[in-house]
Formats: C-alpha cells, structure tokens, sequence
C-alpha cells in the first residue's frame, strides 16, 4: 500500500506518543520486576554482557555505563559473530547476560544466548515480544510492554528497552527505590509536545547529507540512537560518536564542514560537550545542542534525549518528503544470523 505523502510519519508520531504511558507503565512495575532480578540474581555477578543488535544495540550500550558504574563488575558488549560464525568456545561461568532484542525474534542473539547459558551464564531477555524465541533461552524475560510497534525505526521499545535496563541495572546493585526515573514520563510528555525548537533545526538542515551526532558518558548511548534513527529514516549518513573519540582525528570532518549535533544530557561529561561546541564554533563549524529543556537525572536525560532525537529525524525524513514509517529498503524485523 502507498502511503501519501500527507500520512507519511503518522504511525511513527502515533507510537511516539505513546511513550509516555509505555515509560508510567514500566515505572509502576519497577519493583515487581527488580524483586524477580534479585531473586534470580541475588549476588553481583562475576561480569555482566550485553546482547543485542540495531537500536538494541544502543539500549545496550546505555546499559553497559549504567551497569559498570552501579555495579562496581566488568561490563561489556557481545559479539555474536563470534559464537554464529567463528564457533568461539567461552566459559561463561558466574556472568549475568542481558540480551535486548524487540522482537526476540534475531536468531544471532538467541543462538548467542543458548550458547552463553548453556556454558554457565545467566540470562535475562528484555523483549517486546513475550513468547518468543528469545524467552527459551532466558532464566528471566521481561516484558517491553509497548504494544504492537508498526513503524519500522523503533520508537516506544527503544525507550521501554532503557528504562528497564536501569530497571535490572539498580536491582543488581542493591539500589531499593529502583532508577531515578520518576519525572522521565511528564518529562518526555513535555517533549513531545514542544515540536518547535527541532522543526526549526530541521529547516536549516533540510539539505544537509551527513551529520555528526555526538555525546560522552551515558550520552554516547543517545548519540548512537539518534544518529541511527536519522540515517534510517532520511538516508541523511549521520554517525553517532563519543565526544572524546571525535576529537582524536574526525573532528577533521567537523572542521571541513560536516554539521554537529551535540547531546548535552548534564552529568560529569557536560563539561566536555561545552568545550566542543566552543571550539567548533571558534572553528566556523556548523554545530548546534540538541534542544532540550527538562532538566533530569543523567540517565532518565539521556531517555529525554533520544525522544527528542526521534522527533529530528521524523521531521528531517517530512522536510526532504520522505515517508519515515517506512524507510527505503528496511523492515521491521532484521533476521541476522
């Protein structure tokens, strides 16, 4: 069916605007989930790895920062190529994975996964999809609880995926009252509803064809998010970067011109978010700050942040008359071997 050009992005908006009731839901069963965590979990594990793929991928990076600096254990990312393609043998002995997948469904991170538990790990599965493949090989599935999602570039489960990763992440690190994340619903309400400040960035970036997306700390989890959201949905090649890798030699690209955006989500990294738009501005470079007013704890910030970079690419996707439900090429779900 084709879709005109006056619908192009309602599915998306729709499901956007639904992350605010996603996000209370979530919050109300916080303790439900993190008291299952504990149980199944009752000491910090050895190390904790994460699994995933896409935009789960990013999730997943949030959750390695959050995980690593609560939990005080080793945090990483999995390679699944390793285990589906290089038949790496490893001893997962005493490690906790986390495996992110929206629809449970990508057979490299439920293979991954098999593998892991069978030799030892772990696993809680975080999922849109209970029932899934992806629950037979988990000791624990928590559930997205976002809904049917329809538009290809993931929305609602991206930010469900965060918060309850902060969810599993306080659980493990013994924290009562769960993730600083009381004001993240009114506060991505708030978001959405203040559309103006990104249709103006969108308008004077409408013909742009790259862009440079960048953050530090738990923000770098934002910036991959936002830049992924924008390539999918424009075709624009944007590439998300930590602020400190950016100036070790691709700031170059910055300086010839490429555009910036900066994901300011406060924290012990803002410092060095200010001092790059200083310098880039002093350099003639085209950077402007994500604009966001809600003022957060880091990591319910960083879950702000990535709303509003949803907002960015659905209006550059409408600015350039590209239908952003249904990029050229994609669909929803990846199966990746």
């Amino acid at each position: 069916m084709t879709t005109s050009l006056n619908d192009a992005g309602t599915l998306m908006s729709y499901e956007m605007a639904e992350q605010p009731a996603v996000l209370t839901r979530l919050a109300a069963r916080a303790a439900t989930d993190m008291s299952a965590v504990r149980e199944l979990v009752p000491d910090p594990p050895v190390g904790i790895v994460f699994v995933a793929r896409g935009s789960s991928d990013n999730a997943a990076v949030f959750g390695r920062y959050l995980a690593e600096l609560h939990t005080g254990r080793p945090a990483g990312l999995a390679s699944p190529s390793l285990y589906t393609r290089y038949r790496a043998q490893v001893n997962w002995g005493g490690y906790l994975v986390i495996a992110l997948s929206q629809s449970g469904a990508t057979p490299e991170i439920v293979s991954t996964c098999a593998q892991a538990q069978a030799a030892g790990a772990t696993v809680i599965g975080i999922t849109n999809e209970p029932g899934s493949p992806l629950e037979e090989v988990s000791n624990l599935l928590l559930s997205t609880d976002a809904g049917p999602e329809r538009a290809i570039p993931a929305t609602k489960t991206m930010t469900a995926q965060m918060l309850l990763v902060a969810t599993v992440v306080a659980a493990i690190a013994g924290q009562e009252t769960g993730p600083e994340t009381a004001e993240l619903p009114a506060a991505v309400r708030s978001v959405l509803r203040d559309q103006h400040p990104v249709d103006e960035l969108a308008e004077r970036w409408r013909d742009i064809d790259r862009l440079i997306v960048t953050g530090r700390g738990l923000a770098y989890a934002a910036a991959l998010e936002i830049a992924l959201k924008i390539k999918e949905t424009t075709g624009i090649l944007a590439e998300g970067i930590s602020t400190a890798d950016l100036r070790h030699g691709p700031i170059a690209t910055a300086f010839a011109g490429s555009p910036v955006l900066l994901i300011n989500a406060g924290g012990p990294a803002a410092a060095d978010i200010k001092e790059l738009g200083s310098m880039l501005n002093v350099r003639g470079g085209q950077a402007a700050l994500l604009p966001l007013s809600t003022s957060l704890p880091e990591p319910a910030q960083v879950i702000a942040s990535v709303v509003r970079g949803q907002q960015l690419a659905r209006a550059l996707a409408l600015a350039n008359g590209i239908d952003p439900d249904s990029p050229q090429g994609l669909t929803k779900v990846t199966p990746t071997t």
